[in-house]
């Protein structure tokens, strides 16, 4: 399918999902082709309109799609470094993120309720502005820095000079370090829904439209996420996914953790109904056979396993 309007990269994508959709991998990486296809024609537009580029730039994204966990429905967190720190060249970058947000819209990615998007000033930088932005959230180090952080933190680059958003993360860690504020991180999340009752059952939702399901993304994807990393803030691992970051970290059963969230990406995939954006959250466990619901419980206990052992870590380093 020849890819040269927004509406024809959406309709390749509502085309190419459902088999895409059976595997994580492939999922993510449909999701990588589309965003970049959609670039490509966001490119050329600003190309037409405003001139060629005036400087190296980097478009990262963050969230779950920065750490490679998207399902099969995802909005939009993304954000712009570049080089020039010159008004024009903010300009340029600006409408360059616009154009952007417009056309992953316009491709079935619904617009940032929080406004995390590269046509938004607080995504859109300088690599200047971005080290003096990371150093005055760190210096405040209030819930909202901090979570402005943890939310920089998992970009990655998708298109462009990947090395600069590098750059700002190892600039990041060794802030953080300096701060001394990664307790403060895990402290701000440390909390997270329970999953499994004192009677050893997994506790669904009890009203509205998702009764009788698990709530996966804030009982089991939580404690694995915020775990792998705070461990990678630690430890000054640049990977943004969950496994990779696992895989690099110095902790033990690190095989076990990885094999526990793998399947719990595949629980999403088989048992979530994917019938819009929030409820790709949810497992109905009477979808679940006995040995699935068992196995469950022991993906959510591992993920609690792996959280309280890296807050014991960063407490003692801390």
């Amino acid at each position: 399918m020849k890819c040269d309007t927004y509406s024809a990269i959406a309709e390749y994508k509502n085309t190419q999902m459902k088999e895409a959709a059976k595997d994580h991998f492939q999922l993510n990486q449909l999701h990588d082709n589309i965003i970049k296809k959609v670039l490509e024609i966001s490119m050329k537009e600003i190309q037409i309109r405003n001139g060629p580029l005036p400087c190296p730039f980097s478009f990262f994204v963050m969230g779950s799609a920065g750490r490679f966990e998207q399902s099969v429905w995802s909005d939009q967190d993304h954000g712009i470094i570049y080089l020039d720190s010159s008004s024009d060249a903010k300009a340029y970058f600006l409408s360059l993120g616009k154009e952007i947000s417009k056309g992953l819209y316009q491709a079935g990615y619904p617009y940032c309720d929080g406004g995390v998007m590269s046509g938004n000033p607080f995504w859109c930088k300088s690599q200047a502005e971005w080290e003096k932005q990371i150093l005055n959230w760190a210096a405040d180090a209030s819930w909202e820095s901090l979570r402005y952080l943890l939310i920089f933190i998992d970009g990655r680059s998708i298109y462009g000079h990947h090395r600069l958003i590098e750059q700002l993360k190892s600039y990041t860690y060794l802030t953080i370090q300096k701060e001394q504020i990664l307790p403060r991180f895990y402290h701000n999340t440390l909390h997270f829904k329970k999953g499994i009752g004192v009677l050893g059952q997994l506790l669904v939702e009890t009203h509205g439209i998702h009764a009788g399901s698990l709530n996966i993304k804030e009982t089991a994807f939580f404690p694995y996420i915020n775990a792998a990393r705070l461990l990678a803030m630690k430890d000054h691992v640049l990977e943004t996914t969950t496994l990779s970051r696992l895989d690099k970290l110095r902790i033990h059963d690190k095989k076990i953790y990885q094999d526990m969230f793998l399947k719990l990406l595949t629980y999403r995939l088989q048992f979530s109904t994917h019938s819009d954006y929030e409820s790709g959250h949810y497992v109905p466990v009477d979808k679940l056979r006995k040995d699935q619901k068992n196995e469950l419980k022991e993906i959510i206990k591992n993920g609690v396993a792996l959280n309280q052992h890296a807050g014991k870590l960063i407490e003692k380093e801390g």
